[in-house]
């Protein structure tokens, strides 16, 4: 039977399992990270803080939304890989494991860190972040590109289908059925795109400021896949909050120009090869793809599962409806294109 770990438990179970010294005073508290697992952060009195994850079977939604324990070594693995491909400290390292327990430990960070969502909420757009995230996702993605052993390792979509395509995509037919057959084709098209390691939880939520350091957390959607779902899902976090800022979302669609360019810029050795594969990840492929997954991204962040929390007027979630359901039915051919038709319906 799993030990499920809290706030309360959590220094017991570490003494019990070694995992802390029997003299060692020691604190929990429980972090605010997601709605799929405990987040508990141990801080230390003889040594670094750490933080331990523990997968939870039901998610913490008013929809009822349930995944595999085993989602957490995904997580896991991921984890380790990405320390070869991002530079140094932008992924905590893992420090140990309990596989009974479905739990694993990590380095913490900076206690004093801001977690970027808050910080645009609050209308802090610093343009350097979105530089400096659209640089890390093209690496990602660039040295993930036809890895057979990431295939091999990661090309199992089932808990991406019930964390992803299943709460964002196909629940978001029930409020529009007019779109179902669009949502099969983009869900099939994502199925022929399978090309490289895809995150798909690169969201403000989940990336953390400390200092000049940028931390990425939350990896148990990533799977290998295509690219275009990880663009079109964290393009529409920003594109929602240009809507959220009204007449300043300005700001947001900046942040998205900026993220953007550098992403285009740090894959551009893949983008201007000719072979079959390599146009898939061409810039006008590419492009199409994105805006699809951005327009079904925002469509669910209003009509789906888990919704945002910040966009509570109705004429709000109505604009996101209007303009994800326009990409849908009128596609642009840019991100540039789509960002000046948002601009453009705030103004109207």
């Amino acid at each position: 039977m799993i030990r499920e770990i809290t706030a309360e438990n959590a220094i017991v179970y570490l003494k019990e399992t070694q995992q802390l010294p029997v003299e060692e005073d020691a604190s929990a508290e429980a972090l605010a990270w997601g709605v799929s697992n405990i987040v508990i952060r141990i801080g230390r009195e003889a040594g670094d803080d750490y933080v331990i994850k523990q997968s939870r079977k039901q998610l913490r939604t008013q929809a009822e939304w349930f995944s595999q324990l085993e989602r957490i070594w995904r997580e896991l693995e991921v984890m380790q890989e990405l320390q070869n491909l991002l530079p140094a400290g932008v992924v905590p390292r893992v420090l140990f494991e309990d596989r009974d327990n479905y739990l694993f430990a990590m380095e913490a960070i900076d206690k004093d860190h801001k977690v970027w969502k808050a910080e645009l909420l609050d209308g802090i757009f610093d343009l350097s972040i979105a530089a400096r995230l659209g640089k890390y996702l093209g690496a990602i993605h660039r040295l993930s590109f036809l890895n057979p052993l990431f295939e091999e390792r990661w090309g199992d979509w089932k808990i991406f289908d019930q964390l992803r395509i299943d709460p964002f995509y196909r629940f978001i037919v029930r409020a529009h059925p007019e779109i179902k057959d669009w949502v099969n084709d983009l869900i099939g098209e994502m199925e022929e795109n399978r090309i490289c390691l895809v995150l798909a939880d690169f969201s403000p939520k989940n990336i953390l400021i400390a200092g000049d350091q940028i931390h990425l957390v939350d990896f148990e959607t990533a799977h290998y896949g295509d690219p275009a779902f990880d663009l079109g899902f964290f393009l529409s976090h920003l594109m929602l909050k240009a809507v959220f800022f009204r007449e300043r979302g300005t700001h947001c669609m900046q942040l998205v120009e900026c993220f953007w360019d550098q992403y285009l810029t740090e894959i551009s050795s893949l983008s201007d090869a000719v072979d079959k594969e390599a146009v898939k990840m061409s810039q006008q492929e590419l492009e199409r793809r994105t805006i699809r997954h951005l327009a079904a991204c925002m469509l669910a962040r209003v009509d789906g599962k888990s919704t945002v929390d910040y966009l509570s007027e109705a004429d709000l979630q109505d604009q996101v409806r209007s303009f994800a359901l326009s990409l849908i039915l009128d596609p642009p051919s840019t991100i540039h294109q789509a960002t000046l038709r948002l601009s453009e319906m705030q103004n109207s």
